[in-house]
């Protein structure tokens, strides 16, 4: 049997020391490790020893919005906790919020989001399944969708959840009150959002809910959501952001500041090339879960002379090396000391397009190496354009039958035969 251990919460002297066994004192540990913010860590010690006495798992709730396909590097913070609490033995449940994902989630948007298609949301929900896979153990993840419940909602219903919470402490929400005062509009089906989301908690019965930092106002609701469905609230925990490419903004695909965990190694290899030196060190932290006082020394290395892109590669390596292997990240290495030196990659797409000569705007645009002829244009003038290593200036340039190697900026390269 475990011995007793005395706990006592910290910065909380109202509440008296208690015992609790050597196996919870050890699993809260793990579950705070690298968090942000646990609330209520009492209710989860209590919902802990519950779970011990009954041998019953605590089920575990972490959502995603299909608003895009891919899953990136900012993800993995929270889902490797998530991991984390399934090897506790917990049960964890990856919901999918095909229903909230109509609706959008104005967390941090300054604009009302577009609605998207039941077609884009089902292609993008169903490309999380095997990237999810390189995570958690998927056998034992339990993959929930919202719309499930969301779907049978009545109008009454709808009603009856509303008056859960009312305007005054929605507008509490500091993207909804800085729109408000610069008269940027408000939807009304925004602030469904968080209801909806609590909602959710409600059907699965949550006990802890797992989310960016960025997400506490979502995941409060939550609870009082529970409350007034006569359910025991959830708790939460919120997991730091990792900054995206730009070292400024949190990572996210609508910024395109992201690396994709399954991007091909060597646009992965070379993207973490990219980030600043700085910046590199809370990837270290974040993604790798190096110790601070590691990364101290690493940086007192750097200061008696070591060069930071020593350590980037090795960050480089082993993040690419997880996500695909370890010669996978040795060829990624040698292909980004090529294109390092301006030289063409060895592996690089290919394709064969009919309807030569074409002008090279359209061609651009056409085999997706940039999004439209404007932008296209726009990165001639940037001298951003090479094809056969030779950088472009004319934009009516056209190209007739034969293969070309098309290059836009640093890491985008296809090999193109024109018929």
């Amino acid at each position: 049997m475990n011995s007793k251990l005395k706990y006592k919460i910290k910065n909380n002297s109202s509440i008296k020391p208690f015992l609790i066994s050597d196996k919870i004192f050890n699993s809260l540990e793990i579950i705070k490790n690298g968090t942000k913010e646990l609330l209520l860590e009492e209710e989860l010690i209590k919902k802990l020893i519950r779970s011990e006495n009954t041998n019953k798992p605590l089920r575990i709730k972490l959502g995603f919005d299909p608003t895009s396909p891919d899953i990136h590097l900012g993800h993995i913070i929270v889902l490797d906790k998530l991991h984390q609490l399934q090897n506790l033995g917990h049960q964890v449940i990856f919901l999918v919020g095909d229903f909230t994902a109509i609706i959008g989630d104005p967390t941090g948007k300054n604009i009302t989001r577009p609605l998207l298609t039941d077609e884009q949301i089902n292609f993008n929900a169903q490309t999380y399944f095997s990237q999810i896979s390189l995570i958690l153990d998927i056998e034992k993840t339990k993959i929930c969708y919202n719309s499930k419940w969301c779907n049978k909602l009545s109008a009454k219903d709808i009603i009856k959840l509303t008056s859960c919470y009312n305007v005054a402490r929605m507008m509490e929400r500091d993207d909804f009150t800085k729109r408000y005062k610069n008269g940027i509009s408000i939807s009304i089906h925004e602030f469904l959002y968080p209801l909806i989301q609590g909602y959710d908690s409600v059907a699965l019965k949550s006990d802890l809910e797992l989310g960016g930092v960025d997400q506490k106002f979502n995941l409060l609701i939550a609870r009082e959501i529970q409350r007034n469905y006569f359910q025991e609230p959830q708790c939460t925990l919120t997991m730091p952001l990792l900054e995206g490419l730009d070292g400024i903004q949190k990572m996210s695909k609508s910024k395109d500041n992201y690396i994709g965990i399954t991007e091909p190694s060597n646009i992965m290899f070379a993207k973490i090339m990219s980030i600043s030196d700085s910046m590199m060190w809370r990837y270290y932290e974040l993604i790798l879960k190096y110790s601070l006082n590691t990364i101290s020394n690493f940086k007192t290395e750097i200061i008696a002379g070591k060069n930071p892109r020593d350590f980037k590669i090795i960050l480089a390596k082993k993040i690419v090396t997880r996500f695909h292997s370890k010669s996978a990240a040795k060829n990624a290495l040698y292909d980004f000391i090529k294109r390092s030196k301006g030289e063409i990659p060895d592996n690089i797409p290919e394709l064969e397009i009919h309807g030569a000569p074409f002008y090279i705007g359209n061609l651009l645009k056409k085999i997706n190496l940039c999004p439209s002829i404007s932008s296209a244009l726009r990165m001639i003038e940037q001298r951003g354009i090479r094809v056969n290593g030779v950088i472009i200036s004319d934009k009516n340039l056209q190209l007739n039958s034969g293969t070309f190697v098309l290059q836009v900026g640093k890491r985008k390269f296809i090999r193109v035969k024109l018929l």
